[in-house]
């Protein structure tokens, strides 16, 4: 990722709407997952921190002895990570964890495959780590018609859609228990922007649009995904969003032998 702009992620991540709508959309989904009283979990990609302090919260808010560890391929977020609460956070790249097999009953991968060059190959990896019967969430952006220079600076290698982000989780041996868009209201004015700054793309210097902006802005644009966390929280899906999130389950024991499927919806 481009110096800058993880320089201004990781200075955003605790207020502007982007990140704080999305733990909103993971907390829903976390209160889903019956996960075992005594766990261990990891945050894949962790970035400075803020997910692994969300999924630390989620232990204590409902009575699970949870263990939040985390990795990050850029050392300075990092080290951002270990000072927030003193965390495990390890230095190193999805394709090689430094954790034995079946240590995590719960893995969060959030917005970073993306990022890597072989998707199914971090997804195995990913598996090897989790506990069988144990849960991954993993989101990723939508639709690679919205490619744009926000996508580059980033240095992601594609976008998804459902047909995509599942052939990849189930070549890896996951099983799709859930599959949905989010960050749904938000979509069309979106790609209207988008669409827009490609037809005038110029050669100036990309400027990331990660400012947090004037507070009362800032809340509006939270407001849908709030809404949204609400209806995905009641178990609900929607059809079709600037984000994908997938709820998968590495088979327990018994199932390990059996060909992974998918419950998702058709490709939005």
């Amino acid at each position: 990722m481009d110096d800058r702009l993880m320089k201004a992620m990781l200075e955003l991540d605790e207020h502007h709407w982007w990140y704080r709508g999305r733990r909103r959309i993971i907390d829903a989904e976390l209160a889903k997952l019956p996960l075992v009283p005594v766990a261990r979990a990891l945050d894949a990609g962790c970035g400075s921190g803020r997910t692994l302090q969300q999924l630390r919260g989620h232990g204590e808010a409902h009575g699970i002895a949870l263990e939040v560890c985390g990795i990050e391929l850029n050392p300075a977020a990092a080290e951002q990570a270990r000072r927030r609460d003193g965390f495990d956070v390890r230095v190193g790249r999805l394709e090689q964890l430094p954790w034995d097999s079946s240590a995590f009953d719960l893995i969060t991968c959030l917005d970073v495959i993306e990022h890597t060059p072989d998707d199914r190959a971090t997804l195995r990896e990913l598996r090897r780590v989790a506990r069988p019967g144990g849960w991954l969430l993993v989101t990723v952006p939508a639709y690679q018609a919205l490619w744009s220079r926000h996508d580059e600076a980033n240095h992601h290698y594609r976008r998804y859609v459902r047909r995509t982000l599942r052939a990849a989780a189930e070549a890896a041996g996951w099983r799709i228990e859930r599959m949905t868009s989010f960050n749904s209201l938000l979509l069309a004015p979106a790609a209207a922007v988008r669409l827009a700054q490609r037809r005038r793309r110029a050669s100036a210097p990309y400027t990331p649009d990660l400012e947090l902006g004037p507070r009362w802005l800032n809340g509006v644009l939270e407001r849908p995904l709030a809404l949204e966390a609400g209806w995905l929280g009641r178990g609900h899906t929607l059809p079709a969003g600037l984000s994908l999130l997938a709820v998968l389950r590495n088979p327990p024991a018994l199932e390990a032998g059996c060909p992974a499927t998918g419950a998702g919806e058709p490709p939005g």
